[in-house]
């Protein structure tokens, strides 16, 4: 199968002397892992890391074995934020999130475009709440949503019952907005409702763990 795409690199990992396997999540395969020659000279390692977004050429003689990329970069997403901590925990979070939860060679359009939409307000100050709002979108997008009704309570945090668990659910979120203020532990609240989710409707069940990375995301607003 030769085929053409663009994606955001999930994971990789050391294959031999000069070769790396990696992970991409792409627009319109889904999620593929590939072998790439060559990976581990200056040129190509350098712009292999976690969370930039690539093109792919894939090449494969057989369906159910690994085919063999090769990469071009597109966009340097992860550089941009070495120096701070919570932008870059919430692109390893994505990554490591994505790699653990998706199918293999899936296509799951809506969340890639959520996906593209969140790397593009990276720089906006709202982007926290961006972030937690597309967590919402891939508990939904992977089958598991919830309906909300909008509230005018003055409660902050409002309990909702979601397949017979009571999960304490920021407003901003029920509401669906952007709020024009909002504080670390605001963001604290949404990103636990969203890892409790995230822990009984996908991790238990398959006997996984939350990743590490989005564990320290979370920590990062307490």
């Amino acid at each position: 199968m030769n085929w053409e795409d663009e994606g955001y690199l999930l994971s990789k990992k050391k294959f031999r002397e000069n070769a790396v396997i990696i992970s991409v999540f792409t627009e319109k395969h889904g999620k593929v892992s590939g072998i790439v020659y060559g990976g581990t000279s200056r040129k190509i390692k350098n712009y292999l890391q976690v969370g930039n977004k690539i093109f792919i050429i894939h090449n494969s003689k057989n369906r159910n074995r690994i085919g063999y990329l090769k990469t071009e970069i597109i966009e340097a997403v992860s550089p941009r934020y070495f120096n701070d901590k919570k932008k870059s925990f919430v692109i390893l979070s994505i990554a490591d999130m994505l790699n653990s939860l998706l199918p293999d060679e899936e296509k799951y359009h809506n969340i890639y475009l959520s996906l593209n939409n969140l790397i593009k307000n990276l720089e906006v100050k709202s982007w926290p709440v961006i972030y937690s709002f597309w967590e919402v979108n891939l508990i939904k997008e992977l089958g598991f949503g919830f309906k909300t009704e909008k509230t005018n309570s003055s409660n902050e945090l409002i309990s909702m019952n979601i397949d017979n668990v009571v999960y304490r659910v920021p407003k901003f979120i029920i509401n669906e907005e952007v709020p024009d203020n909002f504080s670390d532990k605001v963001i604290n609240q949404a990103l636990a409702f969203t890892r409790n989710l995230l822990i009984n409707k996908f991790y238990t069940p398959n006997n996984l763990y939350l990743p590490r990375s989005r564990v320290v995301l979370e920590n990062c607003f307490s």
